[in-house]
């Protein structure tokens, strides 16, 4: 059995990632998995343990990170977040590819941890077409907008340390490079589906 592929993929709030991976996951589902990660933050209503994150206290989650049992770790606003080593080494080991979705600083963490992983990331047509978005969604308040394109701001400037750069023009242009860039490197999705 061959052993599976760490793929990381990054970019800004809004550029639309989940979109892209959704699609891939639906195509892909017999041999790729989503890394689920660990917080110290409260469950929301209908999150379940093990399946959106990893709820652990601040104690427990802090005896991991001096035991190096993260691949990436961060602190966002007052809650630590990480991806745990294990759970994405035992995918690996059992023949699954795996896919973390993940900001710029933890990437980063993850490609000097585990350099022979795939990293990607997703880039807007222009920066207004990203404030486009984000404002179209009508979800979020000024305020939250705000934060998210001065996160933006701070990470496009680190695409070119990834191995792949894609540009969403469309969704459908998009979902075909993330494609082609899966199959180029995944052993196990030409294993379970002979492409």
């Amino acid at each position: 059995m061959n052993k599976g592929v760490l793929f990381v993929l990054s970019g800004p709030s809004g550029v639309g990632k989940g979109t892209v991976k959704a699609k891939l996951f639906e195509e892909f589902e017999k041999c790729l998995v989503f890394s689920v990660s660990a917080t110290t933050r409260k469950p929301r209503e209908g999150e379940v343990d093990g399946r959106e994150y990893f709820f652990i206290d601040r104690d427990s989650f802090e005896r991991k990170i001096r035991e190096d049992a993260f691949l990436e770790h961060a602190e966002f606003a007052g809650n630590l977040y990480g991806t745990p080593r294990e759970a994405v080494n035992a995918q690996l080991l059992a023949g699954r590819d795996v896919l973390l979705e993940i900001e710029v600083q933890g990437a980063l963490q993850v490609m000097q941890s585990m350099p022979d992983c795939v990293s990607l990331f997703i880039l807007p047509p222009s920066f207004e077409v990203l404030e486009q978005r984000l404002r179209g969604r009508g979800t979020e308040s000024d305020e939250v907008i705000e934060r998210r394109l001065e996160q933006a701001r701070r990470e496009l400037p680190m695409a070119d340390r990834y191995m792949y750069q894609l540009v969403n023009d469309t969704i459908s242009g998009t979902y075909e490079k993330l494609r082609e860039i899966y199959l180029k490197h995944s052993k196990v999705v030409h294993q379970v589906y002979g492409i």
